[in-house]
């Protein structure tokens, strides 16, 4: 077979016998030093044209992309490509022109030899460069801007910049906070189906809800973060409201801790950290891929995600995604069906830069799923029950999401940006279900079926500006910038039942109440105004080596209730600041610290208790860590403490004297190994406790759904031997759990182990990827808790299978 080969190294071929080698993931760190190679290629050089879709990277990478697809012999000297980046290759080429066009802007060229093979070489015009994506030739600004804020690293699963709200977009090695930008690839190889897929790639987030419960929530750190709490483009109060899809995004971002400063408020106040999604843009090339989805039982669907550009410098784009699927889960008599479709349109000009997101999902499940609560007399957990029950046997849940935005940005001058963003949102939502309360340890529960209708009308407005400027030999990058979030709701909640009782080992399953002949007003629920202004300054300096970030956000907090006439309008004020520093003695070494605050809404007392409302919660965070970027391998080890303020009834009276301190570490990674090796996840250890407590009985507990070892690690390896398959696998570990503030109650530790595989070839000059995912493969049953302290079974052995073909 012939081989991509480098003068200074051959590459290593990995023979590896058993699919569970790949599973011993922390053998793979070892291989991190291993000398650069590359892939394995076909045994003879195709010529005729092909359709390539490589993403930006480093030049090693997408030449060993390149040469895996086309199957050519390259000869190069590791020395000339060191340190470059390539824009990668988008559209159809011969093998030697679609190689001068990886190589653009680097001073390097491809010349064919003798025997067919390819040689790099210093291009005799064109100077050599340090690979910047700024000195390409005929490469407008705004496009080198987007591409630069798109670059991944390597792996492809990971972004290298990511939204760090009002301080704009950073470099991972660049910002004081611990940050993950999941990218398109690692959703689609995953199969992910919502955001909560995405984020079980990282050791310090789980998801806190049944994956087909009606909402679908998380913890970071140890703390909630709801579905509602996710931001487009960093603006709160547009995506989905219970459950957020993903085919539509082209990031996942994801910054741990509290964060009022950078993006405000969120509508339910988590301070566990923040997600952000970003959607999907128009390449330069044009885009056509279809796809099939297959999800056990038999959910089947379908994909579709268009892209073009139009205009002279192809200013103007279209991407259209759409996802439909329908059919019986997993879970005992269970139906689904979904379907989202969104479209992004955008405008990049040499300065002006505008874009438009609309997006409509709507959801139907039938014997949807709710957590359990555990009843106060409750001595002990019962084991976990078959993982396929559905309880509590009966409800059906509806929901339909519209949401529009319009954001620009506008270069002033090199220096000076500004931008603002509008949008809106209507969420609905039409449900029969009943939360089941677990009475025994023999696994007996009872439960009463309500009527919920939920609406839920939200509108974001932002602005702000963005400048840069030195003062001496102190560089500075001050940032504006205004928020507001305005939401009202609306509700309608009936009983339609009395008691079901039932049991987890022997469920039996009752038809849906029926609502027929019920009123359906709905009732005016609340309104709630976040209003926002912040103020921050990074100042650089040693070139950059030191940079340091001030900056605080006043929050101005408006809500009132209508469901009962005790309740006062509420209308409260708080500064939340923030102080980062990010020290770099090396380039590829970040040493980092923060002190940032949070900010939720006040919680209130019992009606009986005087129904008194309290100030926003302040919630303050301590973290120092190192990034160490190791060439295609990135770590970051992390030290915080996060307090949280809690409230507590005492006697006749309500007070916030009581705290919620989580203290941790983290260790996450993500990069190549090796090549062809692929790794992702980490490992945190999280210590929950409940301290300054009224009742001296809880002080010292263990937080409620607080574990303290969580581990998801995962790894991909491109077999040698195959050209196009690639190998997965992941497991996801999550120790010992409370649900109950009195740690009375536990549910024990779950190790979940994924595995998966991907094949990627051509049908008559077809692209076609087809994938292959179980997730749970050995069928475990256990129990999930929130830290609210809801119980919930894990999903069962999934498949999950598709195909998608670029035409």
């Amino acid at each position: 077979m012939s081989h991509l080969v480098s003068h200074q190294a051959m590459l290593p071929v990995f023979r590896i016998r058993q699919l569970a080698g790949l599973l011993l993931l922390s053998g793979l760190a070892s291989m991190a030093h291993m000398p650069r190679a590359y892939a394995e290629t076909a045994q003879h050089a195709h010529t005729s044209i092909q359709t390539f879709d490589i993403a930006y990277g480093s030049l090693d990478q997408v030449l060993n992309t390149y040469a895996k697809q086309t199957g050519i012999l390259l000869v190069i000297d590791a020395k000339l490509t060191q340190g470059k980046q390539s824009r990668g290759l988008q559209g159809q080429y011969d093998v030697l022109p679609g190689l001068n066009a990886i190589l653009g802007g680097s001073g390097l060229q491809a010349v064919t030899l003798e025997n067919g093979s390819y040689k790099l070489q210093k291009a005799a015009a064109l100077p050599a460069t340090s690979g910047s994506f700024d000195t390409l030739p005929e490469v407008v600004v705004a496009d080198a801007k987007m591409k630069e804020e798109n670059k991944v690293y390597a792996g492809s699963q990971v972004a290298r910049q990511g939204r760090t709200g009002i301080l704009g977009q950073r470099d991972f090695m660049d910002v004081p906070f611990n940050v993950t930008n999941y990218t398109a690839d690692v959703i689609a190889d995953q199969q992910a189906r919502s955001v909560g897929d995405v984020l079980q790639n990282d050791p310090s987030i789980r998801q806190t809800s049944a994956r087909t419960n009606i909402n679908e929530d998380f913890s970071i750190r140890g703390f909630t973060v709801a579905s509602q709490d996710i931001a487009l483009n960093g603006m709160y109060g547009l995506m989905p409201y219970f459950r957020v899809p993903i085919e539509m995004a082209e990031r996942i971002e994801v910054l741990k801790g509290p964060s009022s400063l950078l993006n405000g408020m969120p509508p339910s106040g988590n301070v566990g950290g923040s997600i952000n999604i970003v959607p999907k843009r128009a390449a330069d090339q044009a885009l056509s891929r279809f796809g099939l989805t297959y999800m056990g039982e038999s959910v089947f669907g379908a994909t579709a995600d268009l892209g073009r550009r139009f205009g002279d410098n192809n200013e103007f784009g279209v991407r259209l995604n759409g996802m439909y699927r329908k059919g019986d889960t997993n879970i005992d008599r269970q139906k689904l069906e979904e379907f989202m479709g969104s479209l992004a349109l955008d405008y990049r000009g040499e300065r002006l830069r505008v874009t438009a997101d609309f997006i409509n999902q709507q959801e139907t499940i039938n014997k949807v799923v709710r957590q359990f609560t555990a009843d106060p007399g409750l001595t002990s957990m019962p084991r976990a029950p078959d993982n396929k029950l559905n309880y509590p046997g009966y409800g059906h849940s509806q929901m339909k999401d519209r949401s529009m935005v319009l954001r620009g940005e506008y270069d002033v001058t090199d220096m000076v940006m500004v931008y603002a963003g509008v949008g809106n949102r209507n969420s609905e939502m039409d449900a029969v279900a009943g939360n089941p309360t677990l009475t025994s340890v023999s696994g007996d529960y009872n439960s009463a079926a309500m009527w919920q209708i939920f609406e839920v009308k939200s509108e974001s407005f932002e602005v702000g500006s963005r400048f840069k400027f030195n003062t001496g030999f102190v560089g500075h990058q001050v940032s504006v910038g205004a928020t507001k979030v305005i939401q009202n709701t609306n509700i309608h909640f009936v009983p339609v039942s009395g008691t079901i009782n039932g049991n987890i080992f022997a469920p039996v399953y009752v038809d849906t109440p029926s609502t027929s002949g019920l009123p359906d007003d709905k009732a005016r629920y609340g309104r709630m105004t976040l209003t926002s202004y912040a103020l921050a300054d990074t100042l650089s300096f040693l070139d950059e080596k030191l940079q340091v970030t001030l900056g605080a956000r006043q929050q101005r907090v408006e809500q009132q209730s209508y469901l009962f006439s005790t309740d006062a309008p509420y209308d409260k004020n708080a500064l939340t600041p923030v102080a980062g520093v990010v020290f770099k003695p090396q380039e590829n070494i970040s040493l980092y610290a923060n002190y940032i605050e949070g900010l939720s809404q006040g919680s209130q007392a019992p009606v009986n208790l005087g129904g008194q409302i309290f100030p926003p919660f302040k919630t303050k965070q301590k973290e120092v860590g190192a990034k160490v970027d190791w060439g295609k391998l990135a770590t970051t080890l992390s030290l915080f403490e996060i307090e949280r303020p809690s409230a507590i009834v005492n006697g006749s009276s309500y007070r916030v004297n009581g705290e919620q301190r989580n203290r941790g570490v983290e260790l996450s990674l993500f990069g190549e190994v090796a090549d062809g090796v692929r790794i992702l996840g980490g490992g945190a250890y999280t210590h929950g406790e409940l301290v300054k407590n009224q009742d001296s009985a809880l002080n010292g507990n263990t937080a409620v759904g607080v574990p303290d070892w969580q581990v998801s690690l995962g790894g991909e390896w491109d077999p040698v031997a195959v050209s196009g398959l690639t190998l997965t696998s992941r497991v996801i570990y999550t120790s010992k759990q409370y649900v109950d503030q009195a740690n009375n109650l536990s549910i024990p530790s779950i190790t979940r182990f994924d595995i998966g595989a991907r094949y990627k070839t051509k049908l008559n000059d077809t692209p076609v990827t087809v994938r292959a995912n179980i997730e749970n493969l050995f069928n475990r049953d256990y129990w999930n808790t929130s830290n609210e302290g809801y119980i919930y079974l894990g999903m069962p052995r999934t498949l999950l299978l598709s195909a998608t073909a670029d035409f």
